[in-house]
């Protein structure tokens, strides 16, 4: 006999749990729960179907998938959290008592878990988890920059602030620098790694106050995530560039001892990015462009590829014979970083990585970021510092007339945005992307051809031959009668645009009705956004159109 089916007891009713069920079942608490979803990589769903799932019930409940919680009840770091709980019981009871001895040996047995395996688990490859990196290099390098609180611990800020400056190092080291943009939020880099390309934003060099209203507690658990999975992205990377990990300066400290990581000042040394750190090999830096002889099918593809391999030979050594001196009031890490990636030198006044002082004859350009400097050299160039980003993105170096200091600075482009045929592009993008080799016919905004010539239509003319006469007398009755023939001038064509355009209108309403129900909905939604997108163009047209009549 076959058991009848009962509501809610089959299909997505049994697909999905609620949270509450979920931390009965897992016997945590909801702060725990939180941690090891974090941790586990787990995320809430929502159903298509919610009233189904909730038992016919329309009340807002948060959802998981069974089977994702059947994976957490296996977790043995579940344990962990149970003995952590009763580590603060006891201690709480040792200190109560007083009892000094007992409070020591529970801290020397505190129990602790390690997210090592979790990380494997997560990224079975190494590709995987460079793919996942944006987001752990994103919230390091902001939590590098917070003050010390009771969330923000300072194991936490230190061990970002390490782990970011040997990601720059190693980006430093393998020239993986592709794109920056300065905006209001920070500076936005794009590094290309084993072939995947990783973007991440570091917030400007300025204090940061104390801030209430973010819950820190559940930053700092994806904290603990990401500083371990970096830690291992970061050993990777050095080894297949041939860098000592941990990152080691070249040559001798002051003292004579080989210089590392473990000093406070070589720390310093190494966290200014202005000194090259040790290799563990004979690794090239540069790969150079193989040579093939041409083929018959060879396609424009393998040309373009080839150009952008050229172009990031060029930028790789883009900086190789200059030496820069930064001001105090420049961003120093960013413009280190950047002229670093291409083959350059930078110092500057004060602080730990200085490497030659301002009266170094061998300066090339000195960066500064005021209108006036008292007692300027003539055998170096001065320039802003987005002179420096504009180089870096248009992969050459500009006239730096005008980026002289106190001169009204050209547009800050975003290398980021990718134009389409129709898009709005400013002059100065179409210029530098015919430097770079880029096809821009399709991006200029053609104008609209004349149409035919607007001469009024010439009238028809009447012949003026007489008619022919039907033959009646004797002399011409034989003779049959001769065609009277008249050339008429021809009218020029001319098409009614109006007209035109209304049958056009009135067969795209025919082909809309037949749309299908189903498919309206979505059609609507992407002529609303190409109507969007078309008012944005002419707002952007319109400011362009006002600053150049102010200017």
């Amino acid at each position: 006999m076959v058991r009848d089916k009962k509501k809610h007891e089959a299909g997505a009713a049994t697909n999905y749990i609620s949270r509450t069920r979920a931390l009965k079942k897992l016997q945590l608490t909801l702060k725990d729960f939180r941690r090891l979803c974090i941790l586990k990589g787990i995320y809430p769903h929502e159903p298509l179907h919610k009233k189904k799932v909730n038992k016919g019930s329309t009340e807002n409940k948060t959802f998981y998938y069974v089977k994702d919680i059947n994976f957490l009840a296996t977790e043995p770091i579940i344990n962990k959290f149970r003995e952590y709980k009763i580590f603060l019981r006891r201690l709480t009871k040792a200190k109560a008592k007083k009892e000094t001895d007992q409070v020591q040996r529970l801290y020397d047995n505190k129990p602790v878990y390690q997210l090592d395996r979790i990380v494997k688990e997560r990224y079975p490859s190494f590709v995987a988890a460079i793919r996942d990196l944006d987001d752990a290099l994103c919230l390091c390098f902001m939590f590098a920059t917070l003050p010390h609180t009771k969330s923000v611990k300072p194991k936490f800020v230190h061990e970002c602030r390490r782990l970011t400056v040997e990601f720059m190092h190693y980006v430093i080291a393998a020239k993986a620098l592709r794109k920056v943009f300065v905006s209001v939020k920070g500076i936005y880099y794009q590094a290309e790694i084993m072939g995947e390309k990783v973007t991440w934003i570091v917030p400007h060099e300025r204090g940061v106050p104390h801030v209430n209203d973010v819950d820190f507690s559940v930053m700092a658990t994806f904290i603990e995530f990401y500083t371990t999975m970096l830690g291992f992205v970061n050993f990777r990377l050095y080894h297949t560039v041939g860098l000592h990990y941990p990152p080691k300066l070249q040559g001798y400290d002051p003292s004579g001892a080989v210089a590392s990581a473990d000093t406070e000042d070589s720390k310093e040394r190494v966290y200014s990015l202005a000194q090259a750190i040790q290799k563990v090999g004979d690794v090239d830096e540069q790969s150079a462009v193989d040579e093939f002889p041409p083929e018959e099918d060879a396609t424009a593809n393998s040309e373009a590829l080839r150009q952008e391999a050229e172009s990031l030979a060029r930028l790789r050594t883009l900086f190789a014979s200059c030496r820069f001196f930064l001001n105090r009031e420049v961003p120093k890490e960013a413009l280190t970083f950047i002229v670093r990636c291409c083959g350059g030198m930078t110092s500057w006044a004060l602080g730990p990585g200085a490497t030659y002082s301002e009266e170094d004859q061998r300066i090339t350009h000195q960066i500064i970021d005021r209108p006036k400097l008292q007692g300027k050299k003539i055998s170096r160039l001065y320039a802003q510092p987005q002179w420096i980003f504009d180089c870096f993105n248009a992969r050459r170096r500009l006239p730096i007339e005008r980026y002289f200091p106190g001169a009204a600075l050209p547009p800050h482009l975003s290398p980021f945005v990718e134009e389409r045929a129709g898009d709005y592009v400013p002059p100065e993008r179409l210029d530098q992307l015919r430097h770079l080799g880029h096809d821009v016919d399709n991006l200029i905004a053609q104008k609209e051809e004349k149409g035919p010539s607007s001469a009024p239509p010439t009238k028809k003319k009447r012949s003026t031959l007489p008619p022919s006469k039907t033959g009646t007398d004797e002399g011409t009755a034989d003779t049959p009668a001769k065609p009277q023939m008249a050339v008429e001038p021809g009218q020029l064509h001319r098409d009614n645009k109006q007209k035109s355009k209304n049958e056009e209108g009135q067969e795209l309403k025919m082909r809309e009705m037949m749309i299908a129900k189903k498919h309206r909905r979505v059609y609507h939604k992407i002529k609303r956004g190409t109507k969007r997108h078309a008012r944005e163009v002419d707002t952007l047209k319109r400011k362009r159109a006002q600053i150049d009549a102010g200017n």
